[in-house]
């Protein structure tokens, strides 16, 4: 990790140093006392219990916190090492025996925020060493992704603006799952809607978890080919226009640093690593 001179952020013993302030956490939390009467805020009705609680989560928070590798130990808690590098094949998560000391035993889970494509939830785990920690997680239905190659070598792109990064982007064809829908079903209806090209093969390539440290969301990747055009019915608030582009440009692109979407970079380097390996007729 590199360093951060600037805005160095350590929570050890109790104490936040970021920069050149250094300020005692117990003795910021012993100045949030409820003042009388009984109730803190009439508006709100706050009461101290409730105000107690809400500074016992922040404790929580703060004492769970981690900063590039160190670690706060509370009572019996016991620290942790994950030792000297091991050289060996590779083993799934979940599957090595080692796992089941890693794991977080979820204790709550509150909604905390629902969306229209997303909720958010904030769960107390147990961890590892008996400490409990605070965990905002985003629910999200899961999405698929379709590399969709034409016979002549091209790959279908959308390219869409995007509210949360500011510009245009370039893309494989992807969407949201719906309620109990199948992802394969997903993957034909979306490439149909956003491009308007029907798959005469659609078959499965991967899952990946986009960004597992704060949500659970997963697309699944798939490859269409045998492709017609019949034409797109994308929905109301998506403007789209489409490329047919040849694959070993896009992955040219991608090596370049020009393709900043995961999902297309991986169907692009997948597909390509998928061609490299066919056997030659």
């Amino acid at each position: 990790m590199a360093e951060q001179n600037d805005e160095k952020l350590n929570v050890q013993d109790g104490v936040w140093d970021k920069g050149h302030n250094n300020v005692q956490l117990n003795d910021v939390f012993a100045d949030m006392q409820p003042t009388e009467p009984e109730i803190v805020d009439e508006d709100m009705q706050i009461t101290p219990e409730v105000f107690d609680s809400v500074r016992n989560d922040l404790h929580l928070a703060v004492d769970s916190f981690t900063y590039d590798g160190e670690r706060v130990a509370a009572g019996d808690a016991v620290y942790h090492h994950s030792g000297e590098p091991q050289k060996r094949s590779f083993v799934a998560g979940t599957e090595d025996v080692r796992d089941a000391s890693l794991e977080e035993k979820p204790l709550s889970e509150d909604t905390v925020w629902v969306g229209r494509i997303f909720d958010v939830n904030r769960l107390r785990v147990s961890l590892p060493d008996g400490r409990t920690a605070l965990r905002d997680v985003v629910r999200h239905p899961g999405a698929v992704a379709i590399v969709a190659l034409t016979d002549e070598g091209r790959i279908c792109l959308v390219r869409q603006y995007r509210t949360a990064l500011g510009r245009v982007t370039v893309e494989i064809p992807a969407g949201k799952l719906d309620p109990g829908e199948d992802p394969l079903d997903c993957a034909h209806r979306e490439l149909l809607e956003e491009t308007g090209m029907k798959a005469g093969k659609m078959a499965f390539l991967t899952t990946t978890a986009t960004s597992d440290g704060f949500t659970d969301e997963l697309i699944h990747l798939y490859m269409a080919t045998e492709l017609t055009f019949e034409g797109s019915d994308p929905d109301a608030d998506e403007f789209i226009n489409v490329d047919l582009v040849p694959l070993s440009e896009l992955v040219d692109a991608v090596l370049d640093g020009k393709v900043e979407d995961a999902k297309t970079i991986i169907g692009a380097l997948l597909c390509d690593s998928i061609s490299h390996r066919l056997p030659m007729e």
